[in-house]
């Protein structure tokens, strides 16, 4: 891109530009030059807007991790609809068939990202720690309604089911685990809370 020409919401650009890097090569492929290469500006862009690339870094991660609000809304919206079982399948398809797999790979591979990202998740890795308060919220719902049982430990099988979901989608370089699997592996979780699994 020319200098002197404007880029319009240059955060998200470099944002979406990361985002295209993870999934076509992985956090290692991650660096301050390919993000703007792939965004089409110049380097200095990166650093007028961030710190540095760690803090680029912790802005994407923590960006992306809020993004897990708007899911957790519309999946407290589906509670008393549909099936829990598959509602949850859902859920973690969307999650975990997203980006949030590179991401998590990404907090992984850098310490320094981890130590920022400590000031604001203490415990947790972000992302997976939204994800489980999601389902947890939602799994709530769906036990205030009556469609857990009344002795449905909601936190426990929140953590369950994002820890299943997370190991299933894991490795498969960006190729969904059946969903017949994730169907299975959801109501196998929830067999024993649920009044019947489809």
């Amino acid at each position: 891109m020319p200098t002197g020409v404007a880029i319009r919401d240059v955060r998200e650009q470099l944002f979406a530009a990361a985002e295209r890097i993870l999934l076509r090569a992985g956090p290692n492929a991650l660096t301050s030059r390919a993000v703007t290469t792939e965004a089409g500006c110049a380097k200095g862009v990166l650093h007028r807007h961030f710190a540095d690339f760690d803090a680029f870094l912790e802005e994407l991660v923590l960006d992306r991790a809020g993004r897990i609000d708007e899911r957790a809304a519309a999946l407290r919206a589906a509670a008393g609809t549909g099936t829990v079982v598959g509602n949850v399948t859902d859920a973690l398809t969307e999650l975990f068939g997203s980006v949030a797999l590179n991401i998590l790979g990404l907090v992984t591979a850098r310490d320094a990202l981890r130590a920022r990202l400590r000031r604001t998740t203490p415990t947790g890795i972000p992302l997976l720690t939204e994800a489980t308060a999601m389902l947890a919220a939602y799994l709530t719902a769906e036990h205030d309604l009556g469609r857990l049982a009344p002795d449905a430990d909601t936190e426990t099988l929140a953590l369950t089911l994002i820890g299943s979901g997370h190991l299933l989608f894991a490795g498969r370089d960006g190729e969904a685990p059946p969903a017949t699997e994730i169907h299975r592996v959801v109501g196998t979780a929830l067999a024993g809370a649920v009044a019947q699994v489809d």
